[in-house]
């Protein structure tokens, strides 16, 4: 894990020059923490992970809109496929709008209807804004900080769409955090009902007790209430440290530092590295990059929309 650093060699200062928006770095697909295979010392076994609500069928409606935009021309504008792959798709009934299966071509729709195309949704709306940003470390999670610190509206403040983000980062925890203008999305994917799994590396104390994990599925009570991992594993561990990885869908405040800490084994730096099927991968400090169309996809899925 890298070692905890200030974007401004730890200076709380704003930056000069105004609120300017960096540039958004492109993300790959692995994960963004640290190279090498990693060594799978004292791990144990991942639990069950949180099941996903089904999405219900909705009662029989007329779904075209005289005023609308043809359904194919809208899937290939929104990167689907061709305009001539659209239609075929739904033809063949793998075309879900409001929760009824499309077949004829001529049925019309607007781009505030929701569509599926083989069970996964797909964003029609083109002013909707899906952002991963790496957070980095004393950086507050605020677009507007009141006592004045470095706050992720230097990043975003410029933009001219009202961003959402996704949870919370501590200041002294840098990673993954998602931004998005879509309120029903962002309320989902951060609501424990939902199950939307987060994931964590945290650098500990060493040794790692060989039960550690089962304690944390089993349960951890804190002074509000009780809190369980959906998975934990050693993911290295070498003389007086070790990093471990902790999954869940909690979101109470400091919940992976407070669970820890009450496990005896307070958390030296942490980093969040996945939200749902979100990874980090190789985005840098600071900067963000924007999700795929498939990706989105998967983010809907994963809250059940």
């Amino acid at each position: 894990m890298t070692p905890p650093q200030s974007r401004r060699g730890g200076s709380a200062k704003k930056p000069s020059g105004g609120r300017g928006t960096p540039q958004g770095g492109r993300g790959g697909a692995g994960a963004g923490t640290g190279g090498g295979r990693p060594r799978g010392v004292g791990t144990t076994k991942k639990s069950q992970p949180t099941s996903m609500p089904e999405r219900r069928k909705a009662k029989p409606v007329d779904v075209h809109d005289p005023d609308g935009i043809r359904l194919q021309k809208l899937l290939a504008s929104a990167g689907v496929g061709s305009r001539r792959v659209c239609e075929q798709m739904i033809t063949e009934g793998r075309v879900e709008v409001d929760g009824q299966i499309v077949t004829e071509l001529g049925v019309r729709i607007n781009a505030d209807q929701v569509v599926h195309v083989d069970g996964v949704r797909v964003t029609l709306d083109e002013s909707r804004v899906y952002l991963a940003f790496n957070k980095p470390l004393n950086v507050v999670t605020s677009m507007n900080d009141e006592l004045g610190r470095i706050d992720i509206g230097d990043y975003f403040g410029d933009r001219k769409e009202r961003l959402f983000h996704v949870g919370r980062l501590d200041a002294d925890t840098e990673g993954l955090l998602l931004l998005t203008n879509d309120g029903d999305l962002a309320h989902r994917l951060q609501h424990p009902k939902y199950g939307v799994l987060k994931t964590y590396l945290a650098q500990i104390r060493g040794p790692v007790p060989r039960d550690l994990g089962k304690r944390l599925r089993e349960g951890i009570e804190l002074d509000d209430g009780p809190v369980q991992v959906d998975s934990f594993r050693v993911v290295d561990s070498q003389p007086g440290k070790a990093i471990v990885e902790v999954i869940l869908h909690e979101g109470r405040k400091h919940i992976v530092r407070r669970m820890l800490a009450e496990a005896g084994h307070p958390v030296l730096s942490l980093v969040r590295t996945q939200v749902g099927p979100i990874r980090l991968g190789d985005t840098k400090p600071g900067k963000f990059r924007r999700l795929s169309k498939g990706e989105i996809g998967e983010l809907y899925s994963a809250a059940g929309m």
